[in-house]
């Protein structure tokens, strides 16, 4: 049986009276590859901010890992990878290793002080986006493709079992988005993180997604969402 670690039941936002998101369910489960999709003004990234308690839905529940949102608390769990303006000013004068170094720092005591094991980490982070030739480089020297790279690295810093994209390819050319896909792939297929990505260009992940949440006037199109085990 495959365990189901999100969960949406009637999921409610408003502003004032302008619903933005009405009535929507889902189930995620361990090792999917899950996207969000639908027009802009849908409700995509505000669905994606609830299930991750940074906004707070007025009807309805969430639970992921079975707890209830507003009670989950182990974060180093979760990796999340926000729209690539809102991710990083990258004329801050911060080397790649600086920047995926910093949740480390934010954790446990023992990475506080252990440099030795957050460079393992980096080391291990960067490899794993083949990215660990840039590690002294300023993230501002960086294209957008190997600057959403190392955004990726620094999700994977804490060793996360969900990885959640808001719009991870805006901006990205067309070879570098292929590049990044073929990293996600890897990431869910091969070391079995789940991702729940928000993009408006579907056809894209068609072939790696097997769980298809479509929104539409703020509820998911029952009739647009697919379901296809692979």
């Amino acid at each position: 049986m495959q365990e189901l670690v999100l969960k949406g039941r009637d999921i409610g936002f408003r502003y004032g009276s302008n619903y933005i998101l009405d009535k929507c369910s889902f189930d995620i489960y361990k090792g999917d590859f899950s996207v969000i999709t639908g027009p802009n003004g849908s409700g995509k990234s505000t669905l994606l901010k609830i299930c991750l308690g940074l906004l707070k839905q007025q009807e309805g529940t969430v639970e992921l890992f079975g707890k209830p949102i507003e009670k989950y608390s182990d974060w180093k769990n979760i990796g999340y990878m926000p729209q690539r303006v809102e991710a990083f000013n990258t004329r801050f004068p911060a080397t790649v290793e600086e920047v995926v170094k910093a949740p480390l720092y934010s954790g446990s005591a023992f990475f506080s002080t252990n440099k030795k094991a957050i460079n393992n980490i980096v080391e291990k982070s960067l490899s794993s986006v083949g990215m660990g030739d840039y590690k002294k480089r300023l993230i501002g020297r960086l294209s957008v493709g190997q600057q959403q790279r190392v955004f990726i690295a620094k999700a994977l810093a804490n060793n996360p079992a969900i990885i959640f994209m808001d719009e991870p390819t805006a901006g990205i050319d067309n070879k570098s988005e292929k590049e990044f896909y073929d990293l996600l792939y890897s990431l869910n297929r091969v070391e079995g993180i789940t991702i729940i990505m928000v993009t408006h260009d579907y056809a894209d992940v068609e072939s790696m997604a097997n769980r298809v949440f479509c929104l539409s006037n703020g509820t998911i199109d029952e009739k647009c969402e697919e379901v296809v085990r692979k």
